[in-house]
């Protein structure tokens, strides 16, 4: 309980702060996207080497980790069916929405939640790599695509790491991962410095954000919003229970994780994705916020039962 407590006030108080510098314009009509853009183009490759220099990607796979990974891809196959083929929405905006009911804050509340709920960080560090090398490539390749005119093709997704700052970053601390190599200390400290950034930048985005939203407001887009709400906050930890404890067997603290894991809110790097984008930032924004409010309570619940 301590972690959840913990992990949703640093959120929300830097959140704040954003909302805040947003309500009294104090960086400009453009200081979102401005601020959105540096955690995009610097602070998050910076982050992301750093991280993946210093793991060991061979002992990363476990049963928790794939029933995390199932569950993501059901969820996200789920909403894509619904957006692509029910409300007829285009590829970037159905991307964005499938990320925001799919990709899970690993990172500033994963890693409290599962220090004080899980009793071991290790746990979250699967899921965070799966998405780094994983999700989010396959997401940023469709609306790098998307944004342009000339399609998505092996080459350009073969070269795509070359032109996008994250997976270059992420390819980078791979390499230097599976190598072998570790890097002196002095060496990843710029990576550390730059990359400590990237999470209180995205929160402060997307705080800078909420000035005049109305999240709960029911009219255009509201069917989609609550979807990704219901399918990140309910169906997915449901599913990651389900394929644990039935399909591999789990029980004890390897069920825990997987269910925490999959029960963990809407990154908000899928806004700084969207607004990078410009593919449905007022959908990602709000997914964000509304399912970060209803992890609340479901995280406490799932540990309360589950732990």
């Amino acid at each position: 309980m301590r972690g959840v407590v913990t992990g949703f006030a640093v959120i929300w108080s830097v959140t704040l702060v954003g909302y805040l510098v947003g309500r009294y314009d104090l960086l400009g009509p453009h200081g979102t996207v401005v601020i959105a853009r540096l955690v995009f183009l610097i602070a998050t490759p910076a982050l992301l080497f750093g991280t993946l220099a210093r793991s060991t990607v061979a002992n990363l796979f476990t049963p928790a980790l794939a029933a995390f990974v199932l569950s993501t891809l059901i969820v996200a196959a789920a909403y894509l069916l619904v957006a692509r083929f029910g409300w007829r929405r285009p590829a970037g905006e159905s991307t964005v929405g499938a990320m925001s009911a799919s990709y899970v804050n690993a990172a500033n509340l994963g890693l409290p939640v599962a220090a004080y709920v899980l009793g071991d960080v290790s746990f979250v560090a699967p899921v965070l790599i799966f998405q780094v090398l994983v999700a989010a490539p396959l997401a940023l390749g469709v609306l790098d695509a998307t944004t342009t005119d000339r399609g998505l093709s092996v080459r350009r997704l073969a070269l795509l790491p070359a032109r996008n700052p994250i997976m270059l970053g992420s390819a980078g601390g791979l390499l230097v991962s599976v190598s072998g190599w570790q890097p002196p200390a002095e060496l990843l400290r710029p990576f550390d410095l730059v990359g400590s950034a990237a999470v209180p930048l995205a929160l402060i985005a997307l705080g800078m954000s909420l000035p005049g939203s109305r999240p709960l407001a029911v009219g255009p887009g509201a069917a989609q919003r609550y979807v990704a709400v219901t399918l990140k906050i309910v169906v997915q930890p449901v599913v990651a229970y389900l394929i644990a404890r039935y399909a591999l067997g789990l029980t004890g603290p390897a069920l825990l994780a997987a269910v925490v894991t999959s029960a963990l809110p809407t990154a908000q790097n899928v806004f700084v994705f969207a607004t990078h984008y410009r593919q449905a930032q007022s959908h990602a924004r709000d997914v964000v916020v509304l399912s970060t409010i209803a992890a609340a309570v479901s995280l406490a619940a799932i540990a309360a039962l589950l732990g």
